[in-house]
């Protein structure tokens, strides 16, 4: 049986199942293919729960956490509502195949309409084309304002 539940990160089961999970998905090449520092898994779960606009939604298969969709909101001031940015979305390897990221993202968009949001918003390698596939098929599409232009990127500054 498949379930799509949002997390209460204040029971230690489900905080522990964030971090099993989004540990996995760091150790993934396509999540840099390298483990959570000791620091990230031991605070995590506190940190996200202390966010209020932070939705964490787990997809479980009989009982088990198999898939993780982290989304944390935003504010568009050209829209001046709130956006919904999906920031992780990760299958554990064993239950891939099953439309999980499919219901994931279903639970999002949800949560994104139930909080009016304008958007949904996320970003994707170039190279995880699986991923791709999943969001075009849930309505996801690459930004642009104008095509003269081309496509918004995602940049990065670490600190």
């Amino acid at each position: 049986m498949i379930e799509i539940i949002e997390a209460n990160l204040s029971l230690p089961d489900q905080a522990a199942d964030l971090v099993r999970l989004l540990n996995e998905y760091a150790q993934h090449p396509m999540g840099g293919g390298e483990a959570l520092s000791q620091d990230v898994q031991d605070n995590l779960a506190q940190e996200l729960h202390q966010r209020d606009r932070t939705h964490v939604i787990f997809a479980k298969v009989d009982g088990v956490a198999a898939g993780l969709l982290i989304c944390i909101e935003g504010f568009s001031t050209f829209a001046c509502r709130p956006l919904l940015n999906i920031h992780d979305v990760m299958v554990s390897q064993a239950y891939r195949g099953q439309g999980l990221s499919k219901k994931l993202l279903i639970k999002a968009e949800e949560i994104a309409l139930r909080s009016n949001c304008c958007k949904i918003t996320l970003e994707v390698l170039e190279g995880n084309h699986i991923a791709q596939s999943a969001y075009r098929s849930a309505g996801f599409s690459d930004y642009q304002l104008d095509p003269t232009h081309g496509r918004a990127l995602f940049w990065q500054k670490k600190l």
